[in-house]
This record gives C-alpha cells, sequence and structure tokens, in this order.
C-alpha cells in the first residue's frame, strides 16, 4: 500500500514508498471529518469553545478568507481574453492633401480564439491561483487551532506548576522553621539553614517564572481570539486546574496527508507550472484572431457621404512565429524543466509531511514511557510518605525527616504533569502535521474546481 493510497499526486507524480506501521490502522474507527475536529475528543468543553471563537474572530484567516474571495473573482475572467470583443468609436481627420475633412464612425469586433491549448491554460491558471488560496487559508485555520490549543495548554499547565510550586514553597518555609529549631537547640549548623533558605529563594524564583510564562500565553491566546486583553481567569493560579486527558482518534489514513496546506500549495504550484507550459506551447503556433469592422463615413467639406461608407470587412489574423521562434522556443523549454522542479518540490513537500507526522508520533510514544516511569516513582514516593507518616505517629520519626521525600513527590507531581503537557502538545503537532483542521465555510460552499 502507498503512503500516499488516495492522494495521487498532480501531473501523474507517483511516489513508491511503503506506509509506515503506525499509519496502517482501521479506518472504520474514525473518519476524516472527525480528525477535522480532533480537540473535541478531549472533551474539554472551555477550549471548545475558544476553539471556535477563535475560527470566528481570528484577523488572520479574515484575511485569507479574503484573499479566497479575490482569487474566485479573478479566476471568473480567466476565459475574457478569449471572448468577442467589441468596440466602438468615432474620430474626424483629413485626407492627405488636406482638402477634405471626414467624419469616421466605426464598430470593430475582434475574437481571439485560443487555440491550441491557449483557452484552456488560462483557466487552468486561474484555478491553481484558486486552489493556492484555499490552501493559505487551510494554512491559516490549521496553525490557528494548533496554537490556540498549545496556548490553553500552557496556561493550564502553568496553573498546575504554580499550584505544586506553591506548595513547595510552604515545604520550605515550614522546613526552614524545624532547621531554625534545630539550630537554636544547636543539632544543626548554620551552613544547613544557609542552604534552606537558597531552597526558599529558589521556590520563590520558580513562582515568578511561571507567573511569566502564563501571562505570556494568556496574552497570546487573547491575540489569537482577536482581544485587545485576556481573560482574567487565564491569569490567576487555580489549584484546580488539570490538563485535558488527550484521546486521539484511533486512525490517521495516508491520504490525510493531503490536507497539508503545503502540500496543497505546492499541488496548486505544479498546477501553475503546468498551465505556463500550456501558454508557451501554444505561443510556438501561429496566433488566428477573427476580426471584423463596420465603417461609416461622411465628408464634412462637402457635405455628403463618402461611396464606401456603411461597408463592413471581416477576415482573419493570423500572428506566425517565425524570426522569434527560436525564444519562444526556449521559453517553452524553460517552462517544461519549471514543471519538473514543481513537481519535485511536490514530491518533496509529501516527504516532509511524512517525517514530521512520524516524529510528532515518536514524540507522543516517548511522552507515553515517560510518564509511565514518573508514574511508578510516584508510587514509591506515595509509599514513603505513608511509612513515614506510621513512623512520625508512633514517634519513631520527626515532621523533618518527612519534608524532603515531600518536596521530592511534588516534583516528581509537576514533572509528572510536564510530561503530560508534552505529549498533549506532540498530539498537537501531529495533527497540525496532517493539516487536521474544519473546513472553512467558504470553501465548503465553492470547492475548488482545481482536480488532479
Amino acid at each position: 500500500m502507498s503512503l500516499l493510497a488516495g492522494c495521487a499526486a498532480p501531473v501523474a507524480v507517483k511516489l513508491d514508498q511503503t506506509t509506515p506501521a503506525q499509519w496502517q490502522q482501521p479506518a472504520a474507527a474514525a473518519g476524516q471529518a472527525e480528525l477535522a475536529q480532533w480537540w473535541r475528543t478531549w472533551n474539554d468543553p472551555a477550549l471548545n469553545a475558544l476553539v471556535d471563537e477563535a475560527l470566528a474572530q481570528n484577523l488572520d484567516v479574515a484575511q485569507a478568507v479574503l484573499r479566497l474571495k479575490q482569487q474566485r473573482l479573478l479566476a471568473g475572467t480567466a476565459n475574457a481574453p478569449f471572448m468577442p470583443v467589441v468596440s466602438t468609436g468615432a474620430r474626424t481627420l483629413q485626407d492627405i492633401a488636406a482638402v477634405d475633412s471626414y467624419f469616421h464612425a466605426s464598430i470593430d469586433v475582434s475574437w481571439d480564439l485560443g487555440l491550441f491549448g491557449d483557452s484552456q491554460a488560462a483557466r487552468r491558471s486561474a484555478d491553481a491561483g484558486v486552489l493556492d488560496a484555499q490552501a493559505q487559508l487551510h494554512a491559516a485555520r490549521v496553525a490557528l487551532v494548533a496554537d490556540v490549543v498549545h496556548r490553553y495548554l500552557d496556561i493550564r499547565l502553568a496553573q498546575v506548576q504554580r499550584a505544586l510550586a506553591a506548595k513547595q514553597q510552604q515545604q520550605a518555609v515550614r522546613q526552614q522553621q524545624l532547621l531554625q529549631v534545630r539550630r537554636d537547640q544547636r543539632l544543626t549548623d548554620t551552613d544547613s539553614l544557609q542552604q534552606q533558605q537558597l531552597q526558599l529563594n529558589a521556590a520563590q524564583a520558580q513562582l515568578a517564572t511561571l507567573g511569566e510564562a502564563q501571562a505570556r500565553s494568556a496574552h497570546a491566546l487573547a491575540a489569537l481570539l482577536g482581544r485587545d486583553r485576556p481573560d482574567a481567569r487565564w491569569l490567576q493560579p487555580d489549584g484546580a486546574a488539570a490538563l485535558p486527558s488527550v484521546q486521539p482518534a484511533a486512525v490517521l489514513p495516508a491520504d490525510l496527508l493531503r490536507s497539508r496546506p503545503d502540500i496543497q500549495s505546492a499541488e496548486a504550484a505544479v498546477e501553475q507550472a503546468a498551465a505556463e507550459v500550456g501558454v508557451s506551447h501554444a505561443a510556438l503556433y501561429p496566433r488566428l484572431t477573427l476580426t471584423g469592422s463596420l465603417l461609416f463615413a461622411y465628408n464634412l467639406t462637402r457635405n455628403h457621404r463618402t461611396t464606401s461608407d456603411s461597408i463592413p470587412m471581416v477576415g482573419p489574423q493570423i500572428d506566425i512565429p517565425l524570426f522569434d521562434w527560436g525564444r519562444r522556443r526556449a521559453v517553452a523549454d524553460g517552462k517544461d524543466l519549471a514543471l519538473q522542479a514543481s513537481i519535485k518540490a511536490y514530491r518533496q513537500a509529501v516527504l516532509n509531511g511524512v517525517a514530521e507526522a512520524e516524529g510528532a508520533l515518536a514524540a507522543v510514544a516517548a511522552q507515553q514511557q515517560r510518564q509511565q516511569t514518573l508514574q511508578a516513582a510516584q508510587q514509591i514516593h506515595a509509599s514513603r510518605d505513608k511509612t513515614q507518616a506510621i513512623r512520625q505517629q508512633l514517634g519513631l520519626s520527626s515532621e523533618l525527616a518527612g519534608i524532603e521525600n515531600a518536596r521530592a513527590s511534588l516534583q516528581n507531581q509537576s514533572d509528572i504533569a510536564t510530561a503530560k503537557a508534552a505529549q498533549a502538545l506532540a498530539y498537537v503537532a501531529l495533527y497540525k502535521a496532517v493539516g487536521a483542521a474544519p473546513v472553512d465555510a467558504v470553501v465548503a460552499a465553492q470547492p475548488a474546481e482545481v482536480q488532479p
């Protein structure tokens, strides 16, 4: 099975790479429509509302929509150069002897037949422009969805980390108090107390760093939503905050790669290059234009009509490439080479998409393994905390002896949260790599006319 099954490249581009094992999954589990709404599988209403708002309000997406509408308007005039053109004119002139003055009124008609594929190439070029504009719009939506989810995860992670860092700070304060008591009783030295003060200062600095990261993410998210300021809740610490439980779609079909904006843009580039090839090859043949004219002449000096007025003239106009045929041949050969280059660029875009998706899948697997390791370590910390509580209850240990393990447990929880967020971000990168995002209503209402 080809990696591009169902994703035939334009102009008979073919690849024969084998499908990676991660991509060979039952297609019945999820459809492409579900993948376009991939973040909804996380069952986070707040995230769903933010993405919906961003898709409706983002200014970059709005610009891309307007550019697509512009390209469609221009594409609607692609056949205009090959339609009959009617023009009228009126003027006065004198004869060569400067004796008589005449009034001329004429109706002229010209029709470029667009033979030898010239008109088809113009249509193809216009459609390629529309396809590229659609790719740019989809690129804006894919990037927007990924960025909104990314910033939301950053805010959630910062809130979780701030809650854990606050607990670590409280433990550091308590440990300093206990060490102060031991120093007063001459059971420890001043150096231990100073080391604890350094740890307390580091915990306070960590809180400030996390607050800055949260504020940056909050302001970035507000900009993505088209707001001038972030929601106040995004800037506050939240002890109850939790990262969403990511549940990816069970299938990533190989043909989903065609929804990648860069592959769509590369396909549009191939179409544009093919259109230019058609134009350059049509220029090698005679250009046939049908012309017609109806002239009315009136002698102003002698105040009577000429004897040849109102006589229609119809005939062909032929442009034959003789003396500049070599130049036209060179242009055509150059366009052929440009088409070959664009096909190779298309292939490279597909390979880049596969590599990016595979890299994201590797990151997902690595973060899953990291979480499993940290969860196992957390169980050990929990067991040690339980043992310490029993020993302290029996008077066999002190509160100070258990603080170090409690601190390590909080740090491990922080690492688990980081790994969970990294796994979620790996899924974001994966869905961005395959170009998963909802199709804009403008595109859905009028799909692209270019067919590979």
